[in-house]
């Protein structure tokens, strides 16, 4: 399944968006000009992810509940209490238009 983020434009270095995914939602990130999506859901607690902060320098983002820091490009935790990594998705642009496939869980 492929999903249609935005237009390229409208999610600068900087930036990141959630996104419905059937059901999952992810978010996709701008990282310094490289875009990463990654599983809304701490492998910790199954938590939200994605509503935490997040590192645009380092590609990192710091779940809200109890602070794991995951590496956007891979999932991988980068600190406890979270161990496991969080799916990550392939994004590209098309046409102009930002996209994620979605593999089926």
């Amino acid at each position: 399944m492929t999903i249609e983020v935005c237009p390229v434009e409208e999610l600068p270095a900087g930036a990141m968006r959630l996104v419905p995914a059937g059901p999952l939602t992810i978010g996709v990130y701008n990282c310094a000009g490289k875009l990463h999506a990654i599983e809304d859901r701490c492998s910790h607690d199954d938590g939200p992810l994605c509503e935490g902060d997040w590192e645009p320098e380092l590609c990192v983002v710091v779940c809200p509940r109890h602070g794991s820091r995951f590496d956007l490009e891979s999932g991988i935790p980068m600190t406890l209490p979270a161990f496991e990594a969080v799916p990550v998705f392939p994004v590209s642009v098309r046409d102009g238009m930002i996209v994620v496939d979605v593999e089926q869980h």
